[in-house]
């Protein structure tokens, strides 16, 4: 017999005590051992529409919900005694007509006779100005809207997985009832109505075989999850759903197992599955070359320690196909290459080489700041390692657009030739150095560490770290997979990946649907930024389009007039939040100065907190904060951005160092960028506050 879980099931045990939540376990565990076993006390559900539903007894109050057929047994769902038959009731398992694929589908005439009150969001105090109170977003009473499919066929809504009982809903829905729609269909029929209200073409859901089970229809298998052993059962049982399904879209899967004559790049805002794609992309290269080394990489440490984890629990199955997929961050790795035949290696830090910039430009008498001196050297110097006086002055400088006249770049030459003379004496070096020492011995040996390469958050790596991903793989098919969004670019000035023989053109790929964040959060986020983006090279990513699978309230704007106050508001706003965990729960500002508004706030709830860098990673029953830099690539259910002040973001210090209109207009883009990460890390509710003056871009994220 056929042993199933479904999505439905795991998101409702979570809802259990701790105490429930073992009581259940130990059943399930009971029922795939021996599901004929007369002590389970099923119980056939004679009201359910569904016959083959059934209930199963968990202690005194707590039934199972199954559905039982000669081949299979499926756990559906666990709750409280009359709210578990009620879900029942209102359900049925079917195979969809058109395209194969199972369902379990809510019943349609029940649905309707239940009034679903609206929520509206009350108006918080603020004091915030009226440039921005006024484009708050209100509840005024609007007009009857038009049904937004009423010319769609029949055919093609069950082509899109749309339930036969529910096209009537489907023809009718207007703009106001669309997202409450969504929430009673199929994963693929909501995305599929979601994205045809925005003026897309979404693809018709792949037809199954027929000789295939329901249960293996590429839709199917995002919802349920057969389970063919204990092992396999105790793994999903103690991950809730979205950590052990490493959730796939069945439209995603195509890139994932794409061939390609060369490097590819997969694109798309925050919440749209990126590093889900690179995750599952790594795992299919290493299962389908046998022989093959993978890289799955990354630019963070915390980052590529989510990665790890997420591997163990794709692989667990197969654990020994985690012997030729290594996870690390891209400077982890170089280390560890270079370092590989015995090489010593001492890396220069950031203060003692903000120390020699000081001496060497003290010595010549230079007027440039310190702040200037650095980032020269960091995105020009180092990074194209520059090492002659020619080479400095006439490199691109591409991302660093201050007009330089040539008697200032003598001078800035004299500096920076300082510098090195420094390293070398005291036997240090760079990771920039380091990265192209191994694109250098790679090409002369024409040998590469590793056959395929998979890099996360692409946006954000440097010129040195592609230049040795580019002589490991440029011209091999199938070597290089990049995914990233230029919109979240945070660390890096742009550049040319063709010049350095990265060539995507004709392998780019944009994803538009949002998994992660809700509707009115992703909307109010993208007012940070435009709706296409283009690189040096002239590829352009396209989010115009893009649809969030689920609705959730709108973000709270708040500016308060002393910091004082903004800690109080942002207290009681968390304090008000229903049935959310600290560990779920996110502080979020531009840099460490503002860290301690952010505890004042822990220490207000009576919360810990763990304060997130490096590798530091959140923790069970401690509230996040963090920088927005290292915010990168995380999600929370609640996030709250503080310290959204004119003088804090765009940094202040930042604006000051700036010497041409054209690097403010870089500073300004990378500072909204920032902005953009932090607010888009929150799933369901989001809060972004500010004390005394407000910053410009809170304007922006009001709707100004």
């Amino acid at each position: 017999m056929q042993f199933l879980i479904s999505h439905t099931f795991a998101e409702s045990m979570v809802r259990l005590t701790r105490d429930e939540q073992r009581l259940v376990k130990t059943t399930v565990f009971d029922l795939q051992i021996n599901p004929a076993n007369p002590g389970h006390q099923l119980h056939k559900l004679d009201r359910a529409k569904d016959p083959n539903f059934w209930s199963v007894r968990v202690g005194s109050d707590i039934r199972l919900i199954v559905h039982r057929t000669a081949s299979s047994m499926l756990i559906c769902y666990v709750d409280h005694h009359d709210d578990a038959y009620r879900w029942a009731e209102r359900r049925k398992l079917e195979t969809h007509p058109k395209t194969g694929a199972a369902q379990i589908v809510e019943v349609r005439e029940i649905v309707r006779e239940i009034e679903v009150p609206r929520y509206v969001q009350p108006a918080a105090p603020t004091s915030i100005p009226d440039s921005v109170a006024k484009a708050q977003p209100s509840s005024p009473a609007k007009p009857k809207q038009p049904a937004l499919f009423a010319a769609i066929s029949d055919d093609d809504l069950l082509n899109f997985g749309v339930p036969p009982e529910w096209l009537v809903e489907a023809k009718t829905v207007d703009v106001d009832g669309l997202f409450e729609l969504a929430e009673h269909l199929p994963a693929e029929a909501a995305e599929a109505l979601l994205e045809l209200a925005v003026g897309g073409k979404p693809k018709p859901v792949a037809l199954a075989p027929t000789d295939q089970s329901p249960f293996e229809h590429p839709d199917a298998l995002r919802r349920f999850r057969t389970v063919a052993n204990i092992e396999e059962l105790t793994e999903a049982l103690d991950y809730p759903w979205e950590k052990w399904a490493i959730f796939l879209h069945p439209g995603q899967r195509e890139l994932v197992e794409r061939k390609a004559n060369g490097p590819v790049r997969v694109s798309g805002s925050a919440g749209t599955g990126k590093t889900v794609v690179a995750l599952h992309r790594a795992v299919h290269l290493a299962k389908t070359n046998p022989d093959a080394k993978v890289l799955l990489t990354t630019f963070s440490p915390l980052l590529a320690n989510q990665l790890q984890i997420k591997v163990r629990r794709l692989l667990a199955s197969d654990p020994r196909i985690g012997e030729r997929l290594e996870v690390s961050d891209l400077n982890e790795m170089g280390r560890r290459l270079f370092t590989s035949g015995g090489r010593q290696v001492d890396i220069v830090g950031p203060e003692t080489l903000r120390d020699l910039l000081a001496s060497a430009s003290s010595a010549v008498g230079s007027k440039f700041s310190l702040r200037f001196l650095e980032t020269e050297w960091i995105e020009v110097v180092d990074a194209w390692q520059l090492s002659s006086w020619e080479e400095y002055r006439d490199v691109r400088r591409l991302g660093r657009k201050t007009r330089l006249p040539e008697a200032q770049r003598v001078t800035l030459w004299q500096i920076f030739e300082s510098v090195q003379g420094q390293l070398a004496a005291q036997n240090l070096t760079t990771y920039a150095r380091i990265f192209t020492d191994l694109a250098e011995t790679t090409k002369a040996r024409g040998r590469a560490a590793f056959d395929f390469v998979v890099v996360d958050e692409a946006q954000d790596i440097s010129v040195p770290q592609l230049r040795f991903l580019a002589a490991i793989g440029a011209t091999r098919p199938d070597a290089l997979f990049f995914a990233g969004d230029l919109g979240q670019r945070i660390f890096q000035c742009p550049f040319s990946w063709l010049a350095l023989g990265v060539d995507i053109r004709g392998r780019s790929r944009t994803l538009k649907v949002n998994y992660r964040t809700s509707h009115q959060i992703r909307t109010q986020a993208d007012r940070l930024l435009g709706q296409r983006f283009s690189d040096v090279d002239g590829n352009e990513e396209d989010r115009k389009g893009t649809v969030s699978v689920f609705n959730g309230l709108h973000p709270t704007l708040h500016v308060s007039d002393s910091v004082a106050d903004e800690v109080q508001f942002v207290a009681e706003w968390l304090g008000k939040l229903p049935s959310v965990q600290p560990h779920e729960i996110c502080l979020i500002v531009r840099s460490d100065a503002q860290l301690d508004r952010c505890q004042q706030v822990a220490q207000r709830l009576s919360l810990p907190f763990r304060l997130l860098s490096g590798t530091m990673a959140p923790a069970p029953g401690h509230l996040s904060i963090c920088t927005m830099h290292f915010a990168k690539g995380l999600e929370f259910r609640a996030v709250v951005v503080m310290a959204v002040d004119d003088d804090v973001i765009p940094l202040e210090e930042r604006i000051e160092a700036v010497a041409d209109d054209a690097d403010l207009e870089e500073v300004y883009n990378t500072e909204r960028h920032l902005l953009y990460v932090a607010c888009t890390r929150a799933r369901d509710v989001l809060a972004v506050t500010s004390s005394g003056s407000p910053s410009e871009f809170l304007e922006d994220l009001a709707g100004k």
